[in-house]
């Protein structure tokens, strides 16, 4: 039985950090709904490699709609994270132990939810320290499970991994 991923998402995404995980998510059987402030909205990665269709409003959703969460990369965590809705959406599935994928700069948006205290994760370089502050404890690694809840990843070319690990997780 497939499940109901929702993935948080706008404007200069990392391209493959949305596309690559959706695609192994969706050849796995499972659902990825992307969510931003509007629905109908269409979002651009910061590569201009991939538009997203936004699928639902940050208003219409809440985290027992689905089973994980996915947040790739890229400028959209930080934009995202200024808005406290997406912050408490993400919150939600860090409280409620439901599966959480951030990858690259995807930690930010966990880091301002304040979700990430004692937790084992990783991020891009340049967060790893914002990491350290929010009481993480940070591995430098292509991919962190944290408690068979959080999976986080550095960049792009630990996308295998991290997919890998997802995928995983959403087998249980």
């Amino acid at each position: 039985m497939g499940k109901k991923i929702a993935c948080v998402i706008t404007d200069m995404f990392e391209d493959v950090e949305y596309t690559e995980p959706v695609k192994a998510f969706k050849d796995a059987g499972h659902e990825v709904v992307t969510i931003e402030k509007e629905k109908g909205k269409q979002v651009t990665g910061k590569n201009k490699e991939a538009t997203v269709n936004i699928d639902e409003a940050i208003d219409t959703v809440k985290p027992e709609d689905f089973d994980a969460l996915l947040i790739p990369g890229g400028f959209s965590p930080d934009q995202l994270r200024a808005d406290d809705r997406f912050v408490e959406f993400a919150k939600g599935f860090m409280d409620a132990k439901k599966p959480v994928f951030a990858i690259c700069h995807g930690p930010q948006l966990l880091i301002t939810a304040k979700a990430l205290e004692g937790r084992d994760a990783t991020g891009y370089k340049s967060i790893q320290v914002d990491l350290e502050y929010a009481k993480a404890n940070l591995h430098d690694e292509e991919v962190v499970v944290c408690q068979n809840q959080l999976v986080t990843s550095r960049q792009p070319g630990d996308i295998p991994a991290f997919n890998r690990e997802a995928l995983k997780l959403l087998e249980k």
